[in-house]
C-alpha cells in the first residue's frame, strides 16, 4: 500500500496527458484498420510481441533478449509489406472529410436511387441477368470509371436494365453510381486474390470483393447462375439478400458515408 501511495504521489496532470495521448493513438489505429482483413493480423502481431517483451523481461536468457530487441528494425520493414491494402484504405479513411464524426442525412434524391437500384435488383434477378452495382462511398472511384464507359445519367431501373441485358456492348463490367447519378458502365474491377466462401461464385463476386478490399464503396451483385442478390463492402460478402435486407444495407451506407459500418454477416440456415 506504501508503494501505490507514494506513487499516487508522483503521479501529475502531465502523466495523464502523456496516457491519454498513447490511449488515444491506440485506439485511432484500431478504428482505421476496423473492417479490414488486417485488424486480426494486428492482433496476432500485438500478442507476439507482448508475449515476446513479457518473456524476455521475466527470463535469464541473454541470447532471447537480444533477439527480441533486435527483432525491432525486421517489424518496421515488415509491417508496410504486410499491410499495404490495409494501410493504403486506412490513410484514405483518414483523410476523408468527416471521418470521426461525419454523418450524410438522406435525401429526396438518395431515396429514389434507392428505390431505383432495388427494383432493377429484384428485376434482374427474377430473369437471372448478371449485374454488378458499385457505389461510391469517400474513396473517389475516378480511375475505376475511366476504366469504362461514361454514361453520366440518372440512376434509373430501366437504364440499369438496359446495361446489363444479355449480349448489349455494355453488359460485362461493373456499373459505378456516384451520389445520385450513373456515371459509368462497363468498368473493369480489381479481383480478390482472397479465396470464396463458395466455390460456385464467379468473377462478379471476387471483382466485388476486390473492389471494397480496396475502397469504401459497396457493391451489389446479381447472380447470373442463381440469380441471388449479394452485397459487398469492407472485403465482407453477404449473400441471400431480400427486399427488406438489401434495403437496409442500401439505408446504412448511403447514410453513413465517411464512417465504418458493417454489413450483416449471413447467418447460416
Amino acid at each position: 500500500m506504501e508503494d501505490i501511495a507514494a506513487l499516487a504521489s508522483q503521479f501529475t496532470l502531465l502523466d495523464l496527458i502523456d496516457i491519454l495521448l498513447v490511449t488515444l493513438i491506440f485506439y485511432a489505429v484500431l478504428r482505421l484498420f476496423a473492417g479490414t482483413q488486417g485488424v486480426q493480423l494486428l492482433r496476432g502481431v500485438l500478442v507476439l510481441v507482448l508475449l515476446g517483451v513479457l518473456a524476455s523481461s521475466f527470463t535469464a536468457l541473454s541470447a532471447f533478449s537480444w533477439l527480441i530487441r533486435s527483432s525491432g528494425i525486421v517489424v518496421l520493414v515488415a509491417i508496410p509489406v504486410v499491410f499495404q491494402p490495409e494501410l493504403r484504405r486506412a490513410l484514405e479513411r483518414l483523410g476523408r472529410t468527416g471521418f470521426m464524426f461525419g454523418r450524410a442525412s438522406r435525401s429526396t434524391g438518395t431515396a429514389r436511387v434507392i428505390s431505383e437500384v432495388l427494383d432493377a435488383c429484384q428485376r434482374m434477378a427474377q430473369v437471372r441477368n448478371g449485374a454488378i452495382i458499385v457505389m461510391e462511398g469517400q474513396t473517389g472511384l475516378q480511375d475505376t470509371i475511366e476504366t469504362g464507359v461514361h454514361i453520366g445519367s440518372q440512376v434509373t431501373s430501366e437504364m440499369l436494365q438496359t446495361i446489363f441485358y444479355p449480349g448489349t456492348p455494355l453488359h460485362d463490367g461493373a456499373v459505378i453510381v456516384r451520389e445520385e447519378r450513373l456515371e459509368a458502365a462497363a468498368c473493369v474491377l480489381p479481383l480478390t486474390s482472397r479465396p470464396l466462401p463458395d466455390p460456385t461464385l464467379g468473377t462478379r463476386h471476387r471483382a466485388a470483393l476486390g473492389i471494397t478490399e480496396e475502397t469504401d464503396a459497396l457493391a451489389v451483385i446479381v447472380s447470373e447462375e442463381t440469380g441471388i442478390i449479394s452485397a459487398a463492402r469492407n472485403g465482407r460478402l453477404v449473400r441471400r439478400l431480400d427486399d427488406k435486407r438489401l434495403r437496409r444495407v442500401l439505408e446504412q451506407f448511403l447514410e453513413s458515408k465517411g464512417q465504418y459500418v458493417q454489413i450483416e454477416e449471413e447467418r447460416p440456415a
